[in-house]
C-alpha cells in the first residue's frame, strides 16, 4: 500500500494585507477564525493587547524569544516595532499568520493572528495569543 497522495495545500497563500499600515493592523474578516486588538472588533474577534512594562526594545525581544520557543513557528519579519510569525498545525500543518505591533501611542503590543484558510479555527488564535500573554507575565 503507497503513501496517500498530498490533496491541496493545506498552507494555503500568504496574505497580502499584513503588516501596519497608518499605525493599525489589519482588521478580521467576517470568518471566525481570528482575533485583533485594535480597530472596531466585534466580540468574537476582539482580544486585549499584549501589556508591558520597561523598555519596548526589551519587550519586543522577549516577545520574539516566547514565539520562536513555540512550536512549528516560523519568524517571517522582525524589526524593532513589528513581527510576524507563521504558526503551522500539527496534524494537517495549516497556517496561522500572527503579527504584532509595539504601539508607541497605547504603550501596548498590538496583536492579530488569523487562520489563513476555512471558517472555524476551533478558538486555536485566541488561545495562542493567551499563551503567549501568559509565556510573556512569566518569563
Amino acid at each position: 500500500m503507497g503513501a496517500l497522495p498530498f490533496i491541496g495545500n493545506m498552507a494555503g497563500d500568504r496574505p497580502t494585507n499584513l503588516g501596519v499600515k497608518a499605525g493599525k493592523l489589519a482588521p478580521c474578516p467576517a470568518s471566525p477564525n481570528c482575533v485583533v486588538s485594535q480597530g472596531e472588533a466585534d466580540a468574537e474577534h476582539s482580544i486585549a493587547p499584549l501589556t508591558y512594562s520597561g523598555d519596548s526594545t526589551q519587550a519586543m525581544a522577549k516577545l520574539t524569544n516566547v514565539v520562536k520557543a513555540m512550536p512549528r513557528t516560523t519568524i517571517v519579519e522582525a524589526t524593532d516595532t513589528y513581527l510576524y510569525a507563521e504558526f503551522a498545525s500539527k496534524l494537517m500543518g495549516f497556517v496561522d499568520d500572527v503579527e504584532f505591533y509595539l504601539d508607541p501611542e497605547a504603550s501596548v503590543i498590538q496583536v492579530r493572528s488569523a487562520s489563513r484558510m476555512g471558517q472555524s479555527d476551533l478558538g486555536v488564535n485566541r488561545k495562542r495569543v493567551e499563551a503567549i500573554r501568559q509565556a510573556l507575565a512569566t518569563a
